[in-house]
C-alpha cells in the first residue's frame, strides 16, 4: 500500500422506499472500505442517497462498482460512482450558520438571491433543508466560511429585493437548547390594540388610535403618550374591560407557537405596554410563565384615567426581559424577543435573538431579522423547528376515542 488514500463517491437516485441505505451499505460491508461522508435528502418521494467511501490500493474497485451497480439495477435505481485521490479526505464541513428563509410564496429569484449573496461573501451552503410548506414555505441553509454580521446585512438587502424573511443565527448545540421567548401584546400576540378597544366605550377612539401609531412609530414618547391616551379614558365603567377581554382575538398561529414551545421546554414571556387587567386572562389562558404589563386604576367601579406604579416602556420591557431570563435561570444569548413597536426595541436589541412581527420600518431595521407573513407560528421555522415537528407532537398529543 502507497499510503495514498482513495475516494468513491457512490450517488443513488430514484423512487424511495425502505431498506435503501441498508441495502448499500450491507454490500458495500463486503470490501474493506472507510465511509468518509453520507447525505441523503427525500423530495416528494425521490431519494437521492451519496456515499463517500475511503480506499487503500489494494482494494479492486472494478468489483465494489459492480457491486454497486447490481444494487441499483435490483432497486431500479440510477446510480453515479466517481473516484479521486487525496492525501487526507477532508473532514464534513458543518455549518457555522444557519440561513432560515421564509416566503409565501417562496420563487425560484428568492433562492438564487440568497445563495449569490452568500457565494459572494465567499461562504459555502453545506445543506438545505425545507422546514414548512404551508403556511409559508420556509427553508433552512446550513452554512459555512462567513462572517455572521456581514452575511446579515448583506441577506437583508437582498430578502428586502426578493420580499422575503431571512434569519442568520449561529450554529451549534445552544440553538436546541431551554430557551426563553419574550413577546409583546398588541398588534404581535392578539390582534389590534387593546387600548384602542376600550377607547371605543370612552369615544375616543380616532384620537386615541393615531397617537397609538404615532409612538409605534417613534415619533412620540412612550410613557407620555400612554398616559395621554389613558387619561382619555377617565370615567368609563370597569365592565368595559370584560367586554374587551371577550373581544380579544389571537394572531393566527398563537396557539400553535406557544403550545409548541412549551412542549420543548422553552420558557414563554409576555411583556406589554397595555394592561394587567387583559394580559393576565391570555397568561390563564395560554400558560404562560412570565408576564409584564400596565395596571389601570379603577375606582368605584370605573376607570380613573391613571395607572398604577410605573409605566412599562421601552426601558420597561428590556428590563422585564432580564428580570425574566434570571427568574428561569436561562442567559441572555438564549432569550429570543419578538416586538412591532418602537418600545420593543430595547427588548430586542437585548435579546439574543430579537425578531420584528410585522413591524414598523424603525423595527425592521434595528432587529436581527424580520417575519412579515401573519402567521405567529412562522416564528418557530425561524429557531429551526418544522411543520412536520410540529404536526407530528400535535398528533401524539391526541387521545383515542
Amino acid at each position: 500500500m502507497d499510503g495514498t488514500q482513495r475516494t468513491l463517491l457512490i450517488t443513488l437516485t430514484g423512487r424511495d422506499r425502505p431498506g435503501v441505505t441498508s441495502r448499500l451499505f450491507s454490500t458495500l460491508a463486503g470490501f474493506p472500505l472507510i465511509v468518509a461522508d453520507v447525505e441523503q435528502v427525500v423530495i416528494r418521494g425521490r431519494l437521492i442517497l451519496g456515499v463517500l467511501m475511503s480506499y487503500g490500493s489494494g482494494v479492486d474497485i472494478g468489483q465494489v462498482w459492480s457491486a454497486a451497480e447490481k444494487v441499483a439495477s435490483d432497486l431500479d435505481m440510477e446510480i453515479e460512482l466517481a473516484t479521486g485521490s487525496a492525501k487526507k479526505v477532508a473532514p464534513k464541513r458543518r455549518g457555522g450558520l444557519h440561513v432560515t428563509v421564509l416566503g409565501a410564496p417562496l420563487r425560484p429569484a428568492a433562492i438564487s438571491g440568497i445563495a449569490g449573496r452568500i457565494a459572494a461573501n465567499g461562504a459555502n451552503i453545506d445543506r438545505i433543508e425545507r422546514l414548512s410548506h404551508y403556511p409559508v414555505t420556509s427553508i433552512e441553509m446550513d452554512v459555512s466560511g462567513a462572517d455572521p454580521d456581514t452575511l446579515r446585512a448583506a441577506l437583508a438587502i437582498e430578502a428586502a429585493e426578493q420580499q422575503v424573511d431571512v434569519a442568520v443565527q449561529r450554529a451549534g448545540l445552544h440553538r436546541r437548547a431551554k430557551r426563553l421567548i419574550v413577546m409583546d401584546v398588541d398588534s404581535t400576540l392578539i390582534q389590534g390594540e387593546v387600548i384602542e378597544l376600550l377607547a371605543e366605550h370612552a369615544g375616543y377612539k380616532d384620537e386615541i388610535a393615531k397617537i397609538t401609531q404615532a409612538a409605534m412609530r417613534g415619533e412620540l414618547d412612550f410613557e407620555g403618550s400612554l398616559r395621554e391616551r389613558v387619561a382619555l379614558l377617565a370615567g368609563v365603567d370597569a365592565s368595559a374591560i370584560d367586554d374587551v377581554r371577550e373581544r380579544l382575538v389571537l394572531s393566527s398561529g398563537a396557539r400553535t407557537l406557544v403550545r409548541t414551545l412549551k412542549r420543548l421546554d422553552y420558557k414563554f414571556a409576555i411583556v406589554s405596554g397595555g394592561f394587567t387587567q387583559v394580559t393576565d386572562a391570555l397568561v390563564d389562558d395560554l400558560g404562560i410563565d412570565y408576564s409584564a404589563a400596565n395596571t389601570l386604576e379603577i375606582v368605584d367601579g370605573a376607570l380613573t384615567g391613571r395607572i398604577v406604579g410605573p409605566v412599562i416602556d421601552r426601558a420597561g420591557k428590556a428590563a422585564a426581559l432580564a428580570r425574566f431570563a434570571a427568574e428561569a435561570g436561562i442567559p441572555i444569548s438564549q432569550t429570543v424577543a419578538i416586538g412591532d413597536g418602537a418600545n420593543d426595541l430595547d427588548m430586542l436589541q437585548a435579546a439574543g435573538l430579537g425578531i420584528a412581527y410585522n413591524a414598523k420600518p424603525v423595527v425592521r431595521q434595528a432587529a436581527d431579522t424580520a417575519v412579515n407573513v401573519p402567521y405567529l407560528d412562522s416564528i418557530l421555522f425561524m429557531l429551526g423547528i418544522s411543520r412536520d415537528e410540529i404536526e407530528a407532537a400535535d398528533a401524539e398529543d391526541v387521545q383515542p376515542a
